[in-house]
């Protein structure tokens, strides 16, 4: 097994996984991808057959403009204005992006705490923004909980880590 290999074992990510694989390796950085959870798909499994099962629902990895039509469409929310508004608060949100950890949970634990969605992009590598996106390209992953709490989460595509990435 290679060291990417066992890096991508360690974050849950099989190489068979195809689109989702790519995307979480920065190999489709013009795509995005959407997880939602098993109430959130199509009673007909539509959606679901056109994405990776992951533990609680499907990734979905589509072009850009089409999956944010899609997030759009899916859950009635304008995918940049979400985005915006989940930076907000820090949480944990899985290396395959099947869900998260929401960051009240502690505070509230008799409330169901599932990640419903997440929307993620990676950002290429940009040296003139300088910080962390000079180090490399950038996965963004913003998730909906079903407590009503958006959080994010964003780190070094190939360095996950739970604890959120600081830019200097």
């Amino acid at each position: 097994m290679t060291d990417d290999a066992a890096d991508d074992a360690e974050a849950g990510i099989d190489a068979d996984d195809g689109k989702l694989a790519e995307f979480l390796a920065g190999e489709r950085l013009d795509d995005v991808a959407i997880y939602l959870t098993h109430d959130h798909l199509d009673e007909q499994g539509k959606i679901a057959n056109m994405g990776q099962a992951v533990d609680e629902g499907v990734v979905l990895v589509v072009p850009g403009d089409d999956g944010r039509k899609a997030f759009a469409a899916g859950t009635g929310m304008d995918p940049m204005q979400f985005s915006k508004g989940a930076m907000a608060r820090d949480g944990v949100i899985y290396p395959d992006l099947g869900g998260g950890e929401c960051p009240d949970a502690a505070e509230e634990p008799e409330a169901d705490h599932r990640a419903e969605f997440v929307f993620a992009f990676a950002e290429e590598r940009n040296e003139e923004v300088g910080g962390l996106y000079a180090e490399g390209d950038v996965m963004h992953a913003y998730a909906h909980c079903a407590c009503g709490t958006d959080y994010s989460h964003k780190w070094l595509m190939g360095e996950y880590s739970e604890e959120p990435a600081v830019e200097e």
